[in-house]
Formats: C-alpha cells, structure tokens, sequence
C-alpha cells in the first residue's frame, strides 16, 4: 500500500516540468502562479514520500515548505506589483 504514495509522488514530481517552463517563458504574473502551484505540488510530493517511507521527519519539511511557499508567494506578489 506504501508503494502507491510513492508513485503518487513521482507523478506529482512530473508534473513540476510544464510548471518550470511557465515560470521560464511567461509573464511575471503567470510566473507567480506557476510558482505558487509548484510550492503547493512539492508540499503534496513531500507529503507522499513520508507517508511511503514512514518518515516523520519529512512530514515536519512537508509543513515548513507549506508556509514557506506560502510567505515566498507574497512576497513575490508584493515585487511583481512594483514591476514597470
């Protein structure tokens, strides 16, 4: 059952590639969004692999990730919105 996350947590890791082409080639605003939608995707990576590991110490990176992705969101928006 373990081994489900962990494929669970591939899949989310491919779906990071079309998000770094976005954040590459688009405006700065999509690039926001691409980078909000990635730190969300990595929060859900880090959370399959330690429910796949049983891992306790990656739920802890899991949450700080959350509300660091969080915080790097704002903080990015606050830039953008200064940008000419």
């Amino acid at each position: 059952m373990k081994n489900e996350y962990l494929i669970a947590a591939v899949a989310l890791l491919a779906g990071l590639a079309p998000l770094v082409w976005v954040g590459v080639r688009a405006r700065a605003i999509d690039g926001l969004v691409a980078l909000e939608l990635a730190g969300v995707m990595t929060t859900l990576v880090l959370i399959c692999v330690a429910v796949g590991t049983q891992s306790s110490s990656a739920t802890g990176v899991a949450l700080i990730t959350a509300v660091l992705s969080w915080v790097s969101g704002l903080l990015c928006a606050r830039f953008v919105d200064r940008a000419p």
